[in-house]
Parts: C-alpha cells; structure tokens; sequence
C-alpha cells in the first residue's frame, strides 16, 4: 500500500534535520576519516548520520528498505533500463535512499555548503525528496505532487532558453573511460555555456537549478543517492531531469535542467562523450 506523500515528506524531513544537525555540531570531528582517496574522504560522521537518519525511517516506517551511500552495495543487483525510473522494480515497494553528507570533501575542509539528502521512491520512482544544508540554513523540499520549496517558499526554474547564457553546474570527469579525454565533458560545457561553476555537492547544485540561481546541472559519473532527492526538486520545479547512462547499478550520467536548455545541453555532452 501507498503511504501518503506527506507523511513520507514530514518523516524524510525528521530524518535530514537529525543527521544534518548531528554533523553540523559535531564540526571539530570532520577530519575523523575511516579512508582518504586521492579525489575523495570517507568520515566517520558519514556512518554516524546514516545511522541517525535510518533509526528515524525505521522507527516511523519499519517495514520499508533503505539504501544508503555508507551501506555494501556489492550484493546488490544493478536494475534494468526504464524511464523515467530511478530504481525499477517490479512491486510498488518504498525504498528509502539516503546521503548523509553529500558533499563530504567540502565537510571536511570546513566548507558550509554539504547536505543530508533523503530521496524516498514508490515503484522506482521519487515521491518525495529532501535536501538539507544545515550550515546554510537551508531546507529543500518536494513530492511528486506538490511543488518544490526551500524553507517553505516555492521554488521555480528559470527560463534562460540558450546555453550561452547559462550557468551549468559540473564535476571534473577526469576518470570518466579510457575512450574519453579528461575533462572533455567540461571543456565542451565551457565552451558552449555562459559559465561551467563546480561547487561539489551534486544534490545542493541540483537544488540551485530548481531555484533558478543556474540553468543546468550534468556529471558522467554521479550516483542514485545523489540524485533521488534533488532530481525531484528539480522536476516539481518546473525542471527536467534524465538519466543519460547507467554505468552500473547505482552510477549514472544525469542530466537535470531548467527544460529550455535541455537538448543543447545533452547534444554537447553527448558529443563530448562520443556518443552523440
């Protein structure tokens, strides 16, 4: 059975607020790290926040599954094509998806701008979505069938209608395959919008497109906890997403736009991907 989005949306809300404040005041443990890459830093406060924004799912909903970013992933199978799916499935289970601290490198440098996101799917598909930036004091917020909000004002795209006068938001596809260039997918972006802006927190940069402060969002190599959420911020915005690739069962090359702007975008990426 269905639950009524407003009851997953006011639990998901709980959730994000939980975790996000928990890290937020525990800042003087952000070099606490249980790994560091060369690109990248697992914290202990990343499993600390999941635990703290599962316990708050669990507790209002226990019968439902819960994907996060900190869990093994090795076990579970990549799902099948299907549009405008994020995660098919073949019941209308709900799945939770949660990113603790989306932005962790930022975090953990002392930068304000991270988040907790909490994406909940019916069917695959987003139903309601939360984006929470505690430093900022900023709470997004949408289901599938109300309109998108920070701190309770509606938000909506903007309706720049041409690529060169567009800010895109991006990562740095340095180690996108063997075929493609480093950084290919922002030099083609760089070339072509107004300007490219690479802030690191996928859901926050999705969250500025839904907002109008940027026309576009694009990364070849971003993931379902990152997207579940502010992927639906962004199309109750007025806004259009899509998956472009999955690279397996969770990485995706993802798309989400103000509309206007949508199919230049696409073309230059796909171009620079050689998939055009």
């Amino acid at each position: 059975m269905k639950i009524n989005t407003h009851q997953l949306l006011s639990c998901a809300v709980a959730a994000a607020r939980k975790a996000g404040d928990h890290a937020l005041a525990n800042l003087d443990r952000r070099s606490e790290a249980d790994a560091i890459t060369h690109h990248d830093v697992k914290l202990k406060l990343d499993v600390e926040c999941q635990a703290i924004a599962e316990a708050v799912v669990r507790e209002a909903f226990p019968d439902h599954e819960i994907l996060g970013e900190e869990d093994d992933h090795a076990a579970i199978a990549a799902p099948s094509e299907e549009e405008g799916v994020l995660w098919p499935t073949e019941s209308d289970e709900t799945l939770w998806v949660i990113d603790p601290i989306d932005g962790t490198v930022n975090f953990s440098h002392g930068l304000p701008r991270w988040c907790c996101s909490i994406g909940v799917l019916q069917g695959g598909r987003p139903v309601a979505g939360v984006v929470y930036a505690p430093a900022l004091g900023l709470l997004y917020t949408a289901t599938c069938d109300t309109v998108a909000a920070c701190n309770g004002e509606p938000l909506h795209v903007s309706d720049t209608d041409a690529l060169e006068e567009s800010i895109v938001m991006t990562g740095v596809d340095r180690h996108k395959n063997t075929r493609v260039p480093p950084l290919a997918v922002f030099n083609a972006i760089a070339n072509t919008a107004q300007r490219p802006r690479i802030m690191g927190v996928a859901a926050l940069d999705m969250c500025s497109v839904a907002a109008g402060q940027a026309d576009g969002y694009m990364e070849t190599g971003i993931f379902l906890w990152d997207v579940a959420a502010a992927g639906l911020i962004v199309q109750q915005a007025g806004g259009r997403t899509e998956i472009l690739q999955r690279d397996n069962g969770f990485k995706l090359q993802f798309l989400a736009t103000n509309g206007p702007i949508h199919e230049e975008l696409k073309g230059v990426v796909l171009k620079a991907l050689g998939t055009a």
